[in-house]
């Protein structure tokens, strides 16, 4: 019973080591032989109670606790009370004995697990790819940290009297903003991965892509046998995952429209310094001066202007014809550009009123509506402006920018939605 006693104290050492860290493959071929080890250690404590059983007959006979709290602080743990709720099963309640049947069915699980870990980690060794794609995620910060890292970027305090910062902050933002839609592609990627896959390699990757550079392992299997990682001393599982990508969604979203209207407020600033600039031009610009004639040089210039008349006399008809085709085009150019500029115009005013709704959310569902039929109405209006037109290339770029937000904004209705239906069915239930 002595030797029972002291194995029984090392159980806390042995479960620690049962958990994959995903990464090096150095450090799983590592970690293959650390869980061996502890599986070999289990099968011993096994062999003892056995014996305990079958030579003293003992039923149902209580062991010492668990010794987490005596042993622990020497270890990782020092108190049961700082195990994660994920993965206290795994432990056990260190507050209460256990018989010895019941520790040789925590050991089978315990060995269980152990077995299951070394299977994914000969099926990953095996797998080129995903060695090379997890070794890839290890270099990129995790999505958390990526969006961190954006949205403090995207905190900028806009210098509206300065035209050459204003020119920068406008490049910043722009790059702020395909940063966004590359991460967002990297969301639905992570989300689709880990929710539509069959398989647990391919889970796992969509898992890497989603904690990058802070590297993740697996810990346990709940009640409902849903696998728990940890990453930076957080515990989770799968569906926990799939919400935080859910959130995200969200506040890209966010961010997405946040940075179209520091754009767009950017954009009017620098509009406006553009065109205080031309009016300081005209203004300081120098008459020039009318040149002196001397006699004989204006009655060369007399003949000259006496000579023009007479062939403009001859072709008065003809030019007059043409001038009135030519009127005729430019009053057509004049006013589909007026219409052109006055579309572009309306545009920008309901992308701002949009951008201005859905400002610190979260907003009831008819708020995300009404900016979304905005952003709607404002899409039909740059798309209709004609080519060559003044406003036609900086209708082209904003309706890009446009489209995303409408997308974003649409995607937004739809969970808005969708909560909204769980919602009514969950009361109904409950009635």
């Amino acid at each position: 019973m002595a030797n029972l006693e002291i194995l029984v104290s090392e159980l806390p050492t042995l479960i620690q080591s049962l958990r994959l860290t995903i990464g090096d493959s150095n450090q799983i071929m590592e970690q293959i032989i650390l869980i061996n080890n502890a599986q070999e250690q289990l099968r011993n404590i096994q062999k003892l109670i056995a014996q305990e059983l079958k030579f003293e007959n003992i039923n149902n006979s209580a062991i010492a606790t668990l010794p987490r709290i005596n042993i622990a602080a020497s270890f990782f743990i020092p108190s049961i009370e700082l195990v994660d709720p994920a993965i206290a099963e795994k432990f056990g309640n260190s507050e209460t004995k256990i018989s010895l049947t019941d520790l040789q069915s925590k050991i089978d699980s315990w060995i269980e697990w152990g077995y299951f870990l070394q299977a994914i980690a000969a099926d990953i060794l095996s797998d080129i790819q995903l060695v090379n794609q997890i070794n890839s995620d290890i270099n990129h910060l995790s999505l958390t940290a990526n969006f961190q890292v954006i949205a403090k970027s995207l905190k900028i305090n806009l210098n509206l009297d300065n035209f050459n910062l204003l020119e920068h902050q406008i490049q910043k933002i722009s790059n702020y903003q395909n940063e966004l839609l590359q991460l967002q592609q990297k969301l639905n990627y992570i989300f689709n991965t880990i929710k539509n896959s069959h398989s647990l390699l391919n889970i796992l990757l969509g898992v890497s892509a989603f904690y990058g550079k802070s590297g993740f392992a697996l810990e346990w299997l709940d009640d409902d046998h849903e696998l728990i990682i940890s990453s930076d001393g957080k515990f989770q599982e799968l569906t926990d995952i799939l919400n935080d990508c859910d959130f995200f969604h969200e506040q890209i979203a966010a961010l997405i429209i946040q940075g179209d209207t520091l754009r767009e407020q950017a954009e009017q600033a620098l509009k406006k310094i553009e065109q205080e600039i031309s009016k300081e031009s005209i203004i300081s610009q120098q008459v020039k001066r009318v040149p002196k004639f001397s006699t004989h040089k204006i009655v060369r210039l007399g003949l000259i202007v006496a000579s023009s008349l007479l062939i403009l006399g001859f072709g008065s008809w003809k030019i007059k014809e043409q001038s009135l085709s030519l009127t005729q085009e430019g009053s057509a150019f004049v006013a589909d550009d007026g219409s052109a500029i006055a579309k572009f115009k309306s545009a920008e005013k309901l992308g701002m009123e949009a951008a201005s709704l859905v400002q610190n959310p979260p907003h009831p569902l008819q708020v995300w509506q009404e900016a979304e039929t905005k952003w709607y109405q404002a899409i039909i209006l740059l798309d209709s402006i004609p080519n060559e037109t003044s406003v036609s290339e900086r209708a082209k770029k904003k309706l890009a920018y446009y489209r995303i937000n409408y997308k974003s904004i649409s995607q937004r209705v739809l969970i808005q939605k969708k909560a909204l239906a769980n919602l009514e069915s969950a009361q109904k239930l409950a009635i």
